[in-house]
């Protein structure tokens, strides 16, 4: 760390206005304690903020703080820490000589203060943010919006964005940019990484599915009614019409229902398992940056006189990353019950579905009986046909899709035992 190594040379520059560049493999790390002061610090840290580190212990972490930034976003950010919650934003620091510097960080407790890890960040995702922050600081600024509220409309901003909570959003910020990191480094991404991509990728394609299956049933509805007017039209003969007619909508509300309660609500199982799949790839993606943050304190070590703090610091982001893994475990085994939870379910639905065959090959009967008055019978029949082929061809996606999660959560679980 800086303040062990006295030849450690401040970065060069000159004062005035602009972004410090730093290369994208570079890490930032800081401890801090209850009240934010700083207590360590790396040479990263140092060379990029420009402060030595007689100016950086014992001050406020808010040293570094921008005036670009929104009062909002360290609203949440305190507000999570002292929740005893992990927190991950986007931060523009300044300078020692008026220049600034973006980072992704990630923060979370420890006994006695808190840890912050950051890197470069560079993705779409980001740029979008930096548009919801001018919004929010300018409205600080010009309206008085206080802290809280600015928090409140950074949560409304990212859910326009599709990020239903922040959780949800600090998973994708963090997996974009250490994807990105990846690629623009070379360094290839954790196995487990992948995993949680190929899994985040899968829930939201089932939630596709299901989308798609609503708007499906919404489209069919019509069919009970369009049969109860043929039914009126064909008096006596239309009585057995009118009677499939209701139990086919009554199929069709009990579809509807599966598939609401599939998806919405805090207690759905696509909502259980869509925030902890999030919740264990923020948890890995931390622990990932945990590690590789532990190694290079070795830079630090390298001449220092006293490696004792380095060591100490080094240890514990190394302890950390293991209860991260523990966590992430714990999600996993949360995503496992709800996966197969998912499995039975599809199958009450597909009982449905074989209801509307049995509907179905009725209205073929009924059309035969009715010579020359059936065409519109077998109008409705070949709606049925097409409705239902295509909610079967939804489901055996979401079976499969389920599949592809329980797949990648037992190679997960078979990893961390």
């Amino acid at each position: 760390m800086s303040q062990h190594d006295s030849q450690l040379v401040t970065q060069t520059r000159s004062s005035g206005m602009g972004e410090v560049p730093f290369e994208t493999g570079s890490m930032f790390y800081s401890r801090t304690d209850r009240r934010g002061v700083i207590i360590e610090g790396n040479s990263v840290f140092r060379r990029i903020s420009g402060f030595g580190w007689e100016e950086l212990k014992g001050a406020p972490h808010k040293l570094v703080r921008h005036a670009d930034m929104p009062t909002g976003v360290f609203h949440l950010f305190w507000e999570r820490l002292k929740a005893g919650k992990q927190v991950s934003a986007y931060v523009k620091n300044k300078t020692k000589d008026g220049r600034h510097y973006w980072v992704l960080a990630v923060a979370w407790p420890i006994p006695d203060g808190y840890i912050s890890v950051r890197i470069k960040p560079h993705t779409e995702l980001f740029a979008s943010v930096r548009e919801i922050y001018a919004e929010m600081r300018r409205a600080e600024l010009e309206d008085g919006v206080t802290p809280a509220r600015s928090c409140e409309a950074l949560l409304a901003a990212l859910q326009e964005h599709g990020f239903e909570t922040y959780d949800a959003f600090m998973s994708a910020a963090l997996s974009r940019e250490l994807e990105e990191r990846s690629k623009r480094t070379g360094i290839a991404l954790d196995s487990r990484q992948q995993r949680f991509l190929t899994m985040v990728h899968t829930i939201n394609q089932i939630r596709e599915e299901t989308d798609a299956m609503t708007e499906i049933i919404k489209a069919i509805r019509t069919v009970p009614m369009n049969m109860r007017i043929l039914a009126s039209r064909l008096e006596n003969a239309g009585g057995p019409i009118s009677a499939i007619s209701v139990n086919y909508g009554s199929m069709l509300d009990e579809m509807a229902t599966w598939v609401h309660e599939f998806v919405e609500g805090r207690d759905s199982t696509y909502i259980r398992m869509r925030e902890t799949i999030e919740r264990g790839q923020f948890l890995v993606c931390a622990a990932v940056m945990q590690r590789e943050m532990s190694t290079l304190f070795e830079e630090d070590m390298r001449g220092a006189p006293n490696t004792a703090a380095l060591q100490a610091d080094q240890q514990t982001l190394r302890t950390e990353a293991t209860q991260f893994g523990k966590l992430s475990d714990e999600a996993l085994k949360v995503v496992e019950t709800e996966a197969t939870r998912l499995g039975r379910s599809v199958l009450d639905m597909k009982r449905y579905v074989t209801g509307l065959s049995s509907t179905r090959m009725m209205c073929k009967i009924e059309s035969a009986t009715l010579n020359g008055s059936g065409d519109s019978l077998s109008g409705i029949v070949d709606q049925l046909d097409a409705g239902q082929d295509e909610i079967e061809a939804r489901l055996a996606k979401i079976v499969e899709l389920n599949t592809i999660i329980q797949s990648n959560t037992a190679m997960l679980r078979a990893v961390t035992n």
